[in-house]
């Protein structure tokens, strides 16, 4: 017994020590990826971006360093020579590569922020299980897919969660943390751990859809679609009703062309596939006559508002 307790307690000792993050490899160098890269090396992590061309992730560290700068003028207003070194240091631990396999053989997490498709995400983590050390964590950041049907393509479903940051990740304080049946205690402290070192505030969710923002945000702006698509309210009068009445910051219809009316659809949709009898997660004939038109909102110039 003396030595099945002392080994015992070996595993459980290098479980803790293996439960601090600093190496993190992050797949995909979009908004989120790069945000989340920016985020992550401005708290001393080394942070490997991943993206399939040299081209992106050129463009990417760029956009880091623009994003550093913005908020170097803020906090940095009148120390204009420690600013600039503030920036070169955080850069100094973003480095970038085309090469995920070779990548995160170093990593203590790997987290995912790729096109919300669960085939592609099955199959980058699916072949990163094979290589990946075996304290290493995997997550993912997406907003709409259950996290354990991403993690069955691996063997560490004990190691793996959710990560889901908001957009702009830098800005933006909160991050869900997902865990499923699986997921270990260690893992799941872990994140929450990574979450509070990178500045923000974590909150405990489930691995149900949507997890908790995106739960009771989505079914929000469909409502108010299905209002205005009733004749019960004008677009212009739904929204300030929500901004004086609520007290938000936009209304639901702004917002949902601020998110991309094309991604409230594929959400939607996701969800009324997984549970169609639930009068939540019903569907929009305007909504997708919208994105049939290819009127997806802000980034295409027209949504429900024109924007110049």
């Amino acid at each position: 017994t003396a030595n099945s307790s002392l080994k015992q307690f070996c595993f459980s000792s290098s479980a803790v020590r293996n439960v601090v993050i600093k190496h993190v490899t992050i797949i995909g160098s979009g908004q989120m990826g790069a945000g989340i890269a920016q985020v992550a090396a401005s708290t001393g992590h080394s942070v490997t971006l991943v993206d399939t061309s040299d081209d992106i992730l050129k463009k990417s560290v760029k956009g880091i360093e623009g994003s550093l700068r913005r908020v170097v003028k803020k906090k940095f207003a009148d120390k204009p020579e420690a600013g600039e070194e503030f920036i070169q240091k955080v850069l100094q631990n973003v480095s970038t590569s085309t090469d995920a396999g070779s990548v995160v053989q170093g990593s203590d997490l790997v987290l995912e922020a790729i096109v919300e498709n669960l085939k592609i995400k099955q199959d980058i983590f699916g072949q990163l299980d094979k290589v990946a050390p075996q304290h290493t964590i995997f997550a993912s950041n997406t907003s709409s897919l259950p996290i354990s049907d991403i993690a069955s393509s691996t063997s560490r479903l004990d190691r793996f969660g959710g990560l889901h940051f908001f957009n702009p990740v830098p800005m933006m304080k909160l991050v869900e943390v997902i865990g499923t049946s699986a997921t270990s205690q260690e893992t799941f402290d872990s994140l929450l751990n990574f979450s509070k070192v990178l500045g923000k505030t974590p909150v405990s969710c489930k691995d149900t859809p949507g997890f908790i923002v995106n739960r009771l945000l989505v079914p929000y702006i469909m409502e108010a679609v299905r209002l205005h698509e009733r004749g019960h309210g004008s677009k212009e009068d739904i929204d300030i009703a929500m901004k004086l009445g609520a007290g938000y910051p936009m209304g639901p219809l702004e917002l949902a062309d601020f998110v991309g009316l094309d991604t409230a659809k594929f959400i939607i949709d996701g969800w009324s596939a997984m549970d169609p009898s639930n009068p939540l997660f019903a569907p929009s004939e305007l909504l997708n006559k919208k994105v049939a038109e290819g009127k997806l909102g802000r980034k295409t110039g027209e949504g429900f508002y024109k924007y110049k």
